[in-house]
């Protein structure tokens, strides 16, 4: 991997853990969402500090070149996101329904009592 490249994943990889750490302290990212970017921006330290060893790794698992194989990590994890935040969509409509569903039961029971009292 060239110089620059090196420098570029370096960067990119400290830029992530910095920005996820500045949003963690501000309170708007919850921790369960900070540990995934906080795992791609270690992988991408590693790979800025050790560019031989992610080569000799895609090499050992077949692939033609390193590039190749950094895409199909990146293709994976953000497969791998996307299937997490649709999990948390679902689980948070499922809330929002209940909260609905009870809302409307508390305003039908308080104009019941309206009337039974007025």
């Amino acid at each position: 991997m060239s110089f620059g490249a090196t420098l570029l994943v370096l960067g990119t990889g400290l830029l992530i853990f910095l920005v996820t750490l500045q949003l963690l302290r501000r309170g708007r990212i919850p921790v369960k969402f900070s540990i995934l970017w906080f795992l791609v921006s270690l992988v991408l330290i590693l790979v800025g500090i050790f560019p031989n060893f992610i080569v000799l790794i895609s090499s050992k698992i077949g692939f033609i070149s390193m590039s190749n194989m950094l895409v199909g990590i990146l293709i994976f994890l953000l497969f791998a996101m996307c299937i997490a935040l649709t999990v948390i969509v679902s689980g948070q409509t499922t809330k929002i329904t209940l909260l609905i569903q009870e809302v409307s039961m508390l305003k039908k029971k308080i104009a019941d009592e309206e009337k039974k009292n007025g």
